[in-house]
């Protein structure tokens, strides 16, 4: 586990829009596939990712359908909008400069100052 608990904060919206591009999802499948993918690093909680769910689909960057699961058990699916895949595409790139820029920061230049 990262040090940081709050390493995933702030790019969680990014992370859901990211998933909700490659197929229509239910909340749980949401957050067992941010763990998986993660290697198990990001452990997202439902109080942390329905209001997102909520929010996003207030703002109309996602919309929800419910589909029977079997077992008398209905889930709701969320399904990303085409302005949800504009928001996903300024947040990518916004990720890219960030990610870059915290490249140029820590990459050691020679400066062994770190200690393993």
């Amino acid at each position: 586990m990262l040090g940081e608990k709050n390493a995933l904060w702030g790019n969680t919206t990014m992370i859901v829009l990211k998933l909700l591009d490659t197929k229509d999802m239910y909340g749980y499948q949401i957050i067992e596939e941010i763990s998986r993918r993660s290697q198990e690093i990001f452990k997202l909680k439902t109080g942390t990712l329905y209001p997102i769910l909520h929010t996003l689909e207030k703002d109309g960057m996602v919309t929800s359908y419910k589909e029977n699961a079997g077992n008398q058990r209905v889930r709701k699916y969320y399904k990303l909008t085409e302005k949800g895949k504009k928001l996903l595409f300024e947040r990518k790139a916004e990720w890219k400069i960030y990610v870059k820029a915290i490249d140029r920061i820590m990459i050691d230049r020679g400066d062994n100052h770190e200690t393993a």
